[in-house]
């Protein structure tokens, strides 16, 4: 029988033979290597799509409310990242952020919604 060899520190594994890893440390300590952001513009723009998510979440914890283009700017809502768009049969266009989507309506007010799959 062919031993193997733990994928971060290549120590032997012992027990099921399926298993990859010798400990939890090792198996968190290459998955971490492997998930982590590449570079900083990745990790940067991964930032700020976790900031404007926690903006739309604070400002709409009912999954429906309403605000204003300057209280989102205050909060450091940048309009520049969304993760997708939602354009509904009529036409109307909702932006989004994850779950967290916004509307344009008039007067520089936005509405704010929260898909639910």
């Amino acid at each position: 029988m062919m031993q193997k060899e733990c994928l971060e520190c290549k120590e032997k594994i012992v027990g099921r033979i399926d298993k990859k890893f010798c400990s939890d440390y090792c198996r968190n300590a290459y998955n971490n290597r492997l998930n982590k952001d590449s570079n900083n513009l990745v990790r940067n723009t991964n930032n700020r799509l976790r900031k404007n998510y926690r903006i739309l979440q604070e400002l709409n914890p009912d999954k429906k409310s309403k605000t204003t283009k300057s209280k989102l700017l205050s909060l450091g809502f940048d309009f520049d990242l969304i993760t997708n768009i939602y354009t509904t049969q009529k036409g109307t266009i909702y932006y989004f952020v994850y779950d967290q989507g916004y509307l344009p309506l008039e007067n520089e007010y936005y509405a704010l919604v929260k898909r639910i799959d």
